[in-house]
């Protein structure tokens, strides 16, 4: 799973508290498939004891490839069947249950449709959050206080007090000074008024249609889907789509789309399709690991995954390669397992050329077989006798740019210098999204790394300011500065010349969280002749390949 930094943008409406009540009949649905998948491994046999891997059947996905239609109206889609070829759309349109069938292309146009009263969308943010994985040991904390939370992803990662539960203003409020009361100044009251709603136009065979909820199906289960201001991005996915209504007051494009056949959409696009073989199977083996363990993703949102950084780069059957999907055929049903359990698959791009322990970039239990290793096939660096939390070692080992598995690639090692008033507008604007009151510092006097994990990363960094001194946490210093590609780095100040601060370089390694697999170094050991298995023990120390089966627990 590789994460980028994305920037903070205006929230989006949330949906009408009216519409909610249409979902309530799906809001269980991801597990419902996760016991779908537990039974359909007990039914097919897919354990060695059948002997039969072609038995293998492939379990639908709901992934969602375009996740907030309608938010703007200028973005428009287009569906179309691929040659010789019809569409099938079913919905319903006032009182009937309509059945379209066309060979033309089908267009989806947004306008905002005026109301006779504003609507009213109203959730208790109680935190706001750059990864899932932070999200989630935030949800848990809650939920063990006695709160009913579910966790959205308006545009930053959210935890928001389920709106079934609070679904009056007097609760929400009641909450919020209860959650106020215990000194949490993180949560606040989303209020969105709105005097439009997004109305989605279905424009099939000239004739208009306003539906919310629609299937599309193909004979050939293909379906080309166009999207952009100029439909100048043309993808096409295998099996049906579903177009729904989302948390937020906007519309998702869900693809309900086969296991096997979902992950020739991802392997190609994480791990590119010029890598060797054994590393293309590693990779293939972790993406089938990572979206069976991480269904519950988008349960706020009726779907299981999203199709961009956040989870997997899913592009659908554009891109796919030949070689990719001979690595994805040789791994059909395997996984990565620690005790018979699915593992946390977490990979990134390039780890700097030390891997992590989870809880040195999230909140949270440490799994066993996440844990720091040096990125190198030979012995360079003893973690043991040179802790990277000691901050002379981290600096030497920053210095070093040979013998590691990345040493080859651009963002192994990386220096940048950042002049002080564009760290002080993003992290400014990192901390009104989190509704932090230091939002409203004007000046940095300071920074200072104050606190190492084993692995060299940053676990706190201090910032002081004009209004007083905060901590940055974790994953929170590589989402607060457009600097830095990970949180493997040192800080230098900067003053050009002057009496006062000019700004401050970044010195560090790697793209991305660092825990578990590179993606870059595992090309390198598969050049080396290391085959998947040997790589997937080097990244997750104790781990074990196996077919899935009734036994593995999710």
């Amino acid at each position: 799973m590789r994460q980028n930094h994305h920037a903070i943008k205006q929230v989006p409406k949330l949906l009408p508290s009216s519409h909610t009540k249409n979902r309530r009949a799906r809001k269980y649905s991801f597990w419902r498939f996760s016991l779908t998948v537990l039974m359909t491994f007990s039914l097919l046999g897919l354990t060695g004891a059948s002997g039969t891997e072609d038995k293998v059947k492939d379990l639908n996905l709901r992934i969602g490839i375009v996740q907030r239609f309608g938010a703007e109206s200028t973005v428009k889609l287009q569906l179309e069947p691929t040659k010789d070829d019809r569409l099938k759309l079913r919905f319903q349109e006032g009182d009937k249950q309509l059945t379209l069938t066309t060979s033309n292309p089908v267009e989806l146009e947004a306008v905002m449709q005026p109301l006779s009263s504003p609507a009213i969308g109203e959730v208790v943010v109680l935190g706001t959050y750059s990864t899932y994985e932070t999200a989630e040991y935030s949800a848990n904390k809650w939920r063990s206080q006695g709160i009913e939370v579910e966790i959205a992803q308006p545009d930053r990662w959210q935890v928001w007090a389920k709106r079934e539960v609070y679904n009056t203003p007097l609760l929400r409020r009641l909450l919020f000074k209860s959650v106020q009361s215990t000194g949490n100044q993180l949560a606040f009251i989303n209020t969105q008024v709105s005097p439009t709603v997004p109305r989605v136009n279905w424009i099939v065979n000239g004739k208009r249609y306003s539906p919310k909820n629609v299937e599309i199906s193909t004979t050939k289960n293909l379906i080309r889907v166009k999207q952009g201001e100029k439909l100048d991005t043309t993808r096409v996915y295998a099996g049906k789509i579903n177009f729904q209504p989302n948390a937020y007051g906007t519309y998702t494009l869900v693809n309900q789309v086969p296991l096997e056949i979902y992950l020739r959409g991802v392997v190609p696009h994480e791990i590119g399709t010029t890598a060797p073989t054994a590393a293309l199977e590693t990779q293939a083996i972790l993406a089938r690991t990572y979206v069976l363990r991480n269904l519950r993703r988008f349960a706020v949102d009726d779907y299981e995954l999203c199709a961009t950084t956040h989870c997997q780069v899913y592009y659908g059957l554009t891109g796919t390669s030949t070689k990719t999907d001979q690595a994805i055929a040789a791994t059909r049903g395997k996984v990565l397992t620690y005790n018979n359990q699915l593992v946390d698959a977490l990979y990134s791009s390039t780890t700097g050329g030390v891997t992590a322990y989870f809880s040195d970039v999230w909140n949270g239990k440490n799994r066993p077989y996440l844990r720091p290793v040096v990125d190198t096939p030979t012995q360079l660096w003893d973690l043991s006798k040179q802790s990277l939390a000691d901050e002379k070692n981290f600096q030497k080992f920053i210095s070093l740019k040979q013998g590691f598995n990345e040493s080859q690639w651009n963002v192994f090692r990386w220096s940048k210098e950042t002049p002080l008033d564009k760290i002080i507008e993003d992290l400014q604007k990192f901390l009104r999204a989190k509704n932090n009151p230091y939002a409203k510092f004007k000046n940095i006097e300071a920074m200072a790394i104050t606190k190492r994990s084993p692995s060299g990363r940053i676990l706190e960094l201090a910032v002081k300011t004009d209004i007083g001194t905060f901590t940055l946490h974790k994953d929170e210093v590589r989402s607060a500065f457009a600097a830095p590609r990970s949180t493997l780095f040192y800080i230098v100040p900067l003053n050009k010349g002057k009496d006062e601060l000019w700004g401050y370089a970044f010195i560090g390694g790697g793209l991305g969280h660092g825990v578990g697999l590179s993606q870059t170094g595992a090309q390198n050991l598969a050049k080396l002749g290391w085959s998947s298995q040997k790589i997937l023990q080097f990244y997750y120390p104790g781990t074990q390949i196996k077919p899935l089966n009734e036994e593995i627990k999710f």
